[in-house]
C-alpha cells in the first residue's frame, strides 16, 4: 500500500471524541522516605500515580493521532498516527479506531514524536541508589537560581529531618556561576530541611545549615564543613565522600526502592526509555565476599556493592512497577592482584565465576542481563604495566572462549591512537583464535579511531558507541584540532554506531545535551571544541535510537516505530528537526510511552481514557 493510502485515515479530527483528563498526581503506596519515614509520592506523581500492569491478562491499547511521528524506519517515514496494543506497535500510519472502542486515544495536536531514546553507555544504577530525596532534575539547571527553585520544589512532602540531595551529573561548569550554591543560598531555598549537594564522582560538595549541624555532630568518621557549607579534601580525607557515607549507611531498602523509582521517572522525563547500564567501578579486592563491598567512608559516588546494587530495581520489577527498560552489563575491575599469586590462572576470580555462572541476555522485555562492559579488566599496556596487561589480555581470552559479548572503553587523541590500536589488534587475535564475529564485540568512546581501525572493527562485526559528554568539561585546543569523536568519519565508515552521554558522574543523563554537542560541537560555555566534526540531527537521533539498539542486541525490538516492535516513543515539546540550536538543547518530552504505557506526562495534552 502507498504511504498516502496507509495514512488516509490518519489525520482525522478527533476533537468531537469524548475525553476526560487524567489525574496527574496520586499517593504512592508502600514507598518510604529516605533515612526512614512515611510514604512519599515523588516518582509516582510524575507518571500519574499509575503502575504498569503488563502481567495482567486484559487487552491494553493506546492510540496517538494527529502528530508528526518520525518512525526512523528504513524509509524515514513520518506518519500521523500509531496504535500500540499489548505493548507492541500494532498499526503505524493507518488508524481505523480503537478495537471495540476501548483503550486510550491521545491527540498530539501536531506535535513531533520520535522513538524512545536508548542510552548505550550509562552508570544509571548509581542514580537509582541515591540516598535522600534526590533532585535528579538539577542537571537541567543552568544557574544557581534554577537549582534553588528545584530544591524548593522538592521540599514539598519531605518529612522533617530528612535530607534533600542532588548528586553526580558532572561539574559546577553546568551552572552560569561556575560553582555550587553556598550554604546561605541553599538555606534561602530550603531553610527547614537538611540539604546535601555533591557533584561528579568525588565532589565538590555543599550543605546548608541543618546539614552542617548533622554532619558536625557525627563522632565516627567526622565530616569537616566550611562556613560556606563546603566539604573539601583536608588531611588526606575526602569530606564529601565521608558525608556521602553517612547518608548511605542510613538508607533502608524501601528508601532505595523509592530512589530507583525517582531515577526511572527522571529518565522518562528526558525521553530515555531504555538504558544499557555499565554498572559501576567496583573496589578491586581479591575476595568474592559481597560484605567486603559495603559502604565505606572512602567510597566515592561511583562505588557501590556491585553484587547488591540492583536489588531494589529487581524488587520493583517483581512488583511490576518499573517504568523504563534496563539491560545490565557487567564491569569487572580486577586487575593484577599480587595477593592472588603470579599465575595467570589465579587472577580474575570474579570474571571467571561470572562467565561460568551467569546468563547473558537473560530476562524479559523490561529487565535483562547484557554482557561484559565497559571492560572485563582494567586497560593496561605492556610497556607501562606488564602484569596489568597480561591480566587484561587474559580477560579478553576468557570472554572469547566463553562465547560472551565483550566491550572495551578506549579513546584516542589527535596525536595518538595507540590504545585503540591495542584493542583492535587484540580483537583480531581473539577472532583468529576463537572466532568472535558472531559475538558482536564493541568499542566504547572511540574518539579519534582512524578509518583503518574502524574498517578492521567492522570486519569483525564490532560496533562503536560514540561519546557525547565532551561538551561539559571540554575547552578549545590551542592548536585548533577537534576535541571529541570524529562523528562524520565514524558514520562514513559504515560501522554500526550508537551514541551515549556516559552519565551520571562525569556527565548528566539528559540525552539532548549529547545530541546538541554532536550536531554543533559546542561546549557548555558555547565554545567550539569539535570543529568540523558535526553530524546532522537525523544522524544523531538515529545513533541514539536504532544505532543504540544494536548495542543492546535488540534491533528487532527497539529503536524505531514499526509494526511488531516494542511500543516506546517520546512526544516532544518542540520540533527537534527545525528548532534552533539553542532551543534543540532545551527539548523536553511532554509525553513518554514505554511498553504502550504513559510513564511521563507533563500535562500539556488532554487525554481520553476509555478502559477504566
Amino acid at each position: 500500500m502507498s504511504k498516502k493510502g496507509k495514512d488516509q485515515k490518519d489525520g482525522l479530527d478527533i476533537k468531537d471524541l469524548s475525553r476526560r483528563n487524567l489525574l496527574k498526581a496520586g499517593a504512592a503506596a508502600g514507598v518510604s522516605v529516605a533515612l526512614g519515614g512515611p510514604a512519599a509520592a515523588h516518582a509516582d506523581e510524575r507518571h500519574g500515580g499509575k503502575s504498569h500492569d503488563r502481567g495482567k491478562s486484559r487487552e491494553r491499547e493506546l492510540t496517538l493521532v494527529n502528530g508528526r511521528i518520525h518512525t526512523m524506519d528504513d524509509r524515514n517515514s513520518v506518519v500521523s498516527s500509531v496504535t500500540i496494543r499489548n505493548g507492541r506497535f500494532a498499526s503505524v500510519g493507518g488508524w481505523g479506531g480503537n478495537s471495540g472502542g476501548k483503550g486510550e486515544v491521545i491527540d498530539l495536536r501536531g506535535r513531533t514524536a520520535v522513538p524512545g531514546l536508548i542510552e548505550s553507555h550509562t552508570h544509571f544504577v548509581s542514580l537509582a541508589n541515591r540516598p535522600g530525596y534526590h533532585v535528579a532534575d538539577w542537571e537541567l539547571a543552568s544557574s544557581i537560581g534554577e537549582v534553588q527553585a528545584m530544591l524548593a520544589a522538592r521540599r514539598q512532602g519531605v518529612p522533617p529531618g530528612q535530607f534533600i540531595t542532588a548528586m553526580g551529573a558532572g561539574t559546577p561548569r553546568m551552572f552560569a556561576e561556575l560553582r555550587l550554591p553556598t550554604l546561605a543560598e541553599i538555606d534561602a531555598a530550603v531553610p527547614d530541611r537538611p540539604v546535601f549537594l555533591y557533584q561528579g564522582g568525588g565532589g565538590p560538595a555543599r550543605t546548608n545549615t541543618l546539614g552542617k549541624q548533622f554532619f558536625e555532630s557525627l563522632v565516627d568518621f567526622p565530616v569537616v564543613v566550611g562556613a560556606d557549607g563546603s566539604m573539601v579534601n583536608a588531611g588526606g580525607v575526602n569530606n564529601a565522600n565521608r558525608a556521602l557515607y553517612h547518608l548511605r549507611i542510613r538508607q533502608t531498602f524501601e528508601d532505595k526502592k523509592r530512589s530507583a523509582l525517582d531515577a526511572m521517572a527522571f529518565s522518562a522525563s528526558v525521553g530515555i526509555t531504555a538504558v544499557l547500564d555499565q554498572t559501576l567501578v567496583a573496589v578491586a579486592t581479591g575476595t568474592l565476599d559481597p560484605a567486603s563491598l559495603d559502604p565505606q567512608p572512602t567510597h566515592a559516588l561511583f562505588n557501590l556493592n556491585h553484587y547488591r546494587m540492583y536489588d531494589a530495581w529487581l524488587a520493583l520489577h517483581a512488583e511490576d512497577r518499573t517504568l523504563i527498560r534496563l539491560q545490565i552489563n557487567f564491569l569487572h575491575n580486577q586487575g593484577f592482584i599480587p595477593e592472588l599469586g603470579p599465575e595467570i590462572e589465579k587472577q580474575l576470580p570474579e570474571l571467571r565465576e561470572r562467565l561460568k555462572n551467569q546468563f547473558q541476555f537473560f530476562g524479559d522485555d523490561m529487565l535483562r542481563t547484557g554482557a561484559i562492559g565497559e571492560w572485563a579488566a582494567p586497560f593496561a599496556t605492556p610497556a607501562t604495566n606488564a602484569n596489568g596487561y597480561a591480566v587484561w589480555l587474559e580477560a579478553q581470552r576468557l570472554c572469547a572462549k566463553a562465547r560472551w559479548r565483550n566491550e572495551n572503553a578506549q579513546g584516542g587523541s589527535p596525536t595518538s591512537t595507540d590504545n585503540i590500536e591495542q584493542v583492535v589488534a587484540t580483537y583480531e587475535a581473539m577472532d583468529a583464535e576463537f572466532g568472535i564475529k558472531e559475538l558482536r564485540w564493541g568499542l566504547q568512546h572511540a574518539d579519534f579511531a582512524t578509518p583503518g581501525q574502524l574498517q578492521r572493527l567492522k570486519a569483525l562485526n564490532c560496533a562503536v558507541s560514540m561519546s557525547g559528554f565532551r561538551w561539559l568539561n571540554g575547552v578549545p585546543r590551542a592548536d585548533g584540532l577537534p576535541l571529541g569523536p570524529l562523528f562524520p568519519q565514524i558514520l562514513a565508515s559504515g560501522i554500526p554506531a550508537g551514541m551515549h552521554e556516559d552519565g551520571v558522574h562525569i556527565a548528566p543523563h539528559n540525552p539532548w545535551f549529547a545530541l546538541h554537542y554532536a550536531t554543533t560541537g559546542l561546549n557548555v560555555l558555547g565554545q567550539q571544541i569539535n570543529p568540523g566534526q558535526q553530524i546532522s540531527r537525523a544522524q544523531a537521533l538515529y545513533a541514539y535510537t536504532r544505532g543504540n539498539s544494536w548495542y543492546l542486541n535488540r534491533e528487532d525490538d527497539l529503536g524505531s516505530i514499526e509494526k511488531g516492535k516494542l511500543g516506546d516513543l517520546v512526544v516532544l515539546d518542540r520540533d527537534y528537526f527545525s528548532a534552533s540550536d539553542a532551543e534543540m538543547r532545551r527539548i523536553r518530552p511532554i509525553l513518554t510511552v514505554v511498553d504502550g504505557e504513559v510513564v511521563h506526562d507533563s500535562g500539556v495534552l488532554r487525554r481520553d481514557r476509555r478502559h477504566d
